[in-house]
């Protein structure tokens, strides 16, 4: 599946869930492994976690500044 857009306060998330793609790079840049992403969000596949990576490398800016925000509240 690809992900969702608008599901979640605007934020492109994964398969009409509520898990938002910037949270899982910021955890993978953070140094979260795949098997710990899995084991942290059991109702996601690793098919999932490739597809969060796509998207997030097609839209760079848009996972920096959701990052940055969270970060400041």
């Amino acid at each position: 599946m690809s992900p969702t857009l608008g599901v979640c306060e605007g934020d492109a998330c994964m398969r009409n869930t509520c898990i938002p793609i910037w949270e899982l790079v910021s955890f993978h840049r953070l140094g979260m492994n795949e098997s710990r992403l899995l084991d942290n969000y059991p109702t996601l596949t690793a098919t999932d976690l490739a597809n969060a990576s796509a998207y997030a490398a097609a839209f760079p800016d848009e996972s920096d500044i959701a990052i940055r925000k969270n970060d400041e509240d």
